[in-house]
């Protein structure tokens, strides 16, 4: 089982204004949520570690979780309100997003909240997005990532949200909690642009996450494909020719997939993740990257599942 930590909420995607009104569309989302549904679909076994709201939404977003078939008994019900992201989609597919949840439910989660002990059956913990560093949820999941180091895989997709963060030096310091413990840390090209400010080249950035204590660091470029770095090299695939939709919920896929892989394959441990041949590694970018491809096909974050991974390689299979 996968304990995916960190934020449900509400997509809330915009159209264009007509007049007084502009037409929304409410949706189930935040990163963690995704990575969760994803994990779900793709046939692991998954559970949620979030505050949840009793507000409407809340209730919607449980009730999500529950339909996907994520394991609620860690969920953190709270009185206070749900997070809600206004959604706008850029020509091109790319989303930009405003948050509004100063104070919401997902933020609201203390070390208190925590489970004291985890069953045995889970082997990875996932960690991404704003809730690395506002608080008190931050310094909640920072505690039990470091409590959990070694004795199950932690996975961190930094996943970076300045408009929430606000202040990158300080968003540099709650991170570097994460780094610290992770295991595996999946990245893209645009969290490393943002939060070195173009500085840091992507070799250079995959370099210090590993001198951190990670064993694989995988770093997206959108169409242009995925690269892998470990302690035996690095490797790369390229993107896959799909006509795009949005982007919405593909670096959550992509997360989602690579999990699915090394827990299908037995190789969701520390020790078996470090010990990657580079092969095996291209193939856990090559799967990653198909998933990711459907889900940029479809409206919204629309993660697929197995069947529509395989479907996608045969795409006229012989009657």
């Amino acid at each position: 089982m996968i304990l995916v930590c960190g934020e449900a909420l509400i997509d809330l995607f915009v159209q264009a204004a007509e007049a007084t009104e502009m037409p929304a569309r409410a949706v189930a989302g935040g990163s963690p949520f995704n990575v969760a549904v994803g994990l779900a679909r793709l046939g692991v076994r998954t559970a949620f570690l979030g505050g949840i709201s009793r507000d409407r939404f809340g209730v919607f977003l449980a009730e999500a979780l529950a339909r996907e078939g994520v394991d609620d008994r860690f969920l953190v019900r709270t009185d206070r309100l749900s997070t809600i992201s206004v959604v706008a989609t850029a020509d091109d597919g790319q989303p930009n997003y405003a948050f509004h949840g100063e104070g919401a439910a997902d933020r609201s989660l203390q070390p208190a909240d925590l489970p004291t002990a985890l069953p045995d059956d889970i082997q990875a913990l996932t960690f991404g997005s704003y809730c690395l560093a506002v608080e008190p949820v931050g310094t909640a999941y920072a505690a039990l990532a470091q409590r959990e180091q070694g004795r199950r895989v932690i996975s961190v997709d930094p996943n970076l949200r300045l408009s929430v963060v606000g202040n990158l030096q300080r968003w540099a310091v709650a991170a570097e909690r994460f780094y610290r413990t992770a295991t595996m840390i999946k990245a893209s090209d645009e969290d490393i642009r943002v939060a070195w400010g173009g500085r840091v080249s992507i070799a250079d950035a995959a370099t210090y996450w590993l001198s951190c204590g990670a064993r694989l660091v995988v770093v997206t470029e959108g169409a242009k494909g995925a690269t892998a770095f470990s302690g035996a090299g690095s490797v790369s695939v390229p993107g896959r020719h799909v006509v795009v939709r949005d982007t919405v919920g593909a670096g959550d896929t992509f997360h989602a997939a690579l999990l699915a892989q090394l827990a299908k394959t037995g190789r969701l441990h520390p020790e078996a993740i470090a010990a990657l041949e580079l092969s095996d590694i291209r193939d856990l970018l090559a799967y990653a990257t198909i998933a990711a491809a459907v889900t940029v096909s479809r409206s919204g974050a629309d993660l697929p599942t197995a069947d529509d991974i395989t479907a996608s390689l045969n795409p006229h299979p012989r009657g």
